[in-house]
């Protein structure tokens, strides 16, 4: 796993205002869906992107087929990729070529491509991999309270 700047991390989940999470499931068990409505219930505006479910509604949003049909005037400013690492790089061209607003390129937990990754640097953008967007706001932001972790308080009560 890359190890990022805890200040890098921050930075990106308090600035960031609308992403596009591509490969979310309607179904609310499955983990896209639950990071998804995670980060809308931070304030983030979520735009739901998946092929299977394009022209439905999700997160109050409608669900696009891809990145390059998300209209102009929605400022994606971030992607975050719940798609196999091999889709990467198709996903990382169409977000540099549709989306203006786009500032960072996050890839989900086991999902990596070193050179889709160097694209998006080399044009500009931030890019995390092989991490959760809602486990890194939860970790910095100390909503990792179940089980004592970072509640702040030192104890030897069990």
């Amino acid at each position: 796993m890359d190890s990022y700047p805890e200040d890098l991390l921050k930075q990106i989940l308090t600035t960031t205002r609308v992403i596009a999470v591509v490969g979310v499931s309607p179904n609310p068990v499955r983990p896209s869906n639950y990071v998804a409505r995670y980060l809308a219930l931070r304030g983030k505006r979520v735009i739901p992107v998946n092929p299977g479910h394009a022209g439905k509604r999700l997160f109050g949003e409608a669900v696009w087929p891809d990145l390059a049909a998300i209209p102009a005037s929605i400022p994606v400013d971030m992607v975050d990729i719940f798609r196999r690492s091999d889709h990467v790089p198709g996903i990382v061209d169409q977000a540099l070529a549709h989306l203006p607003a786009l500032r960072t390129i996050w890839m989900q937990i086991g999902v990596t491509h070193p050179q889709a990754a160097e694209q998006a640097r080399a044009a500009g953008k931030q890019v995390i991999q092989d991490r959760c967007p809602k486990i890194e706001y939860q970790r910095l932001f100390g909503e990792l309270r179940m089980g004592g972790f970072a509640t702040g308080i030192i104890s030897s009560r069990l």
